[in-house]
């Protein structure tokens, strides 16, 4: 049993890899004994649980996420001051990330390298998946333009909460909330804040319960999927590519987007500017937290920035709750590279919910390991992709996080800037 306590202390991303290459072992020792049956009935399951369990979070985490970070601005004549620019540059940046990630992934095309046969194959397994969706398709030809409106407006709170595909309800309730708990008098709300913030941590508790049952749920999960794919190793390569694109589009953010606006909005020199965020960014890629990070990002943006301690301090810790740029670049490729790989055909419209659901998911999505894990699956859920095809990306997803927090980082230290100049 020492073996098993050595494995336990290993940290958490090392577990999931070492689960994703478990689960690849025993898929391709269960194909060659003919053991597909077994992994489908009594292994996959297990898989589907720690999606379930994920499925089952998703919306009370994003529901109190975004009232938290809504209700975090506090005063609201701060907000009409500099509170409105901050938000509406937040959402703009992140906009563009987003398109950036949906280009890459359409342009690209990782999933593609999957080899055809294989994809077939895998259809089969989801073929009532995919005859849905060609149906949805075919039922929005005939829709209004603004027929969307009622995808984002419930009419039933309750209704919207109880189906994962209406998340976009769901959120745009917590917002709506969020802003009219900020028009009353703080004395009046403080209990609700109060509940609010003791049902974040009990949520952010069970968060890290779920992720712990991670590496045995990718094990799984991935077992099932090389069973589908018959041990198709083309797979893999495509997977190499999906990385790549990942981090070809935060490096397109760090080096070309950040700079052009500061270029562009500020009156600072791109050269000074990288140079300042140079250790911003090593230290939020070490620790993964753009939380943790706050205190370095603080001292770079007013010391070496500049920037204000007004701007600073409200802008700042703002955009550690609501402003994740790498994230939802690299969400929108990873949806994208999922329904590639299970060969499922995106209509536009369910593009256009995927850059709204993680434009404004990317509020929600808590600074906390597994955290993206969610939102993610939640995503994939709203516009009818199976969520077991997370365990593709799980894997090597942890490399992949330390550079989209340097990005996000950095994309916070760049509003304030631009906030401060303005």
């Amino acid at each position: 049993m020492a073996w098993i306590r050595k494995i336990v202390s290993l940290p958490l991303y090392v577990q999931i890899l070492l689960g994703m290459v478990a689960g690849i072992l025993v898929g391709i020792v269960a194909l060659r004994a003919d053991g597909g049956l077994f992994i489908q009935h009594w292994v996959r399951p297990w898989g589907q649980v720690f999606v379930r369990l994920l499925q089952l979070i998703a919306i009370p985490l994003v529901f109190i996420s975004l009232i938290k970070g809504v209700t975090g601005l506090k005063d609201i004549s701060k907000f009409s001051r500099i509170g409105g620019k901050t938000i509406a540059i937040y959402l703009a940046t992140t906009c563009v990330a987003v398109l950036l990630g949906m280009f890459l992934g359409l342009i690209v095309q990782p999933g593609k390298l999957v080899d055809r046969n294989r994809v077939a194959h895998i259809q089969e397994n989801y073929l009532s998946v995919v005859e849905e969706k060609k149906q949805i398709s075919m039922e929005e030809q005939g829709r209004g333009p603004l027929h969307f409106l009622n995808d984002i407006v419930p009419n039933n709170l309750v209704g919207a909460a109880a189906d994962n595909s209406k998340m976009l309800q769901v959120i745009f309730f917590a917002v709506f909330f969020g802003i009219a708990a900020l028009t009353v008098p703080r004395g009046r709300i403080e209990p609700v804040l109060s509940l609010f913030d003791g049902l974040n941590d009990i949520i952010l508790r069970m968060v890290d319960y779920i992720v712990k049952f991670a590496p045995w749920g990718v094990a799984a999960l991935m077992a099932g999927l090389v069973t589908d794919t018959g041990g198709d190793m083309s797979i893999f390569g495509a997977l190499g590519v999906y990385a790549l694109v990942v981090i070809g589009g935060m490096f397109l953010l760090l080096l070309g987007f950040y700079p052009m606006l500061i270029h562009c909005f500020t009156r600072l020199g791109m050269k000074k500017f990288i140079r300042a965020m140079y250790p911003v960014q090593l230290f939020a890629f070490t620790t993964s937290s753009s939380a943790a990070t706050l205190p370095v990002t603080m001292e770079a943006v007013e010391k070496d920035l500049k920037v204000s301690q007004e701007v600073a301090s409200f802008v700042l810790p703002v955009g550690v709750t609501i402003n994740m740029d790498g994230t939802s670049c690299y969400q929108a490729i990873s949806i994208l590279f999922i329904a590639q790989v299970l060969g499922i055909d995106l209509s536009l419209s369910q593009l256009l919910v995927i850059v709204l659901m993680t434009i404004l998911s990317s509020i929600g999505t808590p600074g906390i390991p597994g955290g993206s894990y969610v939102v993610l699956t939640m995503v994939l859920t709203s516009v009818g992709i199976p969520a077991e095809g997370l365990a593709l990306i799980l894997g090597i997803d942890r490399p992949l996080d330390m550079l989209r927090t340097a990005v996000n980082v950095t994309g916070d230290a760049t509003v304030a800037a631009m906030v401060d100049k303005r």
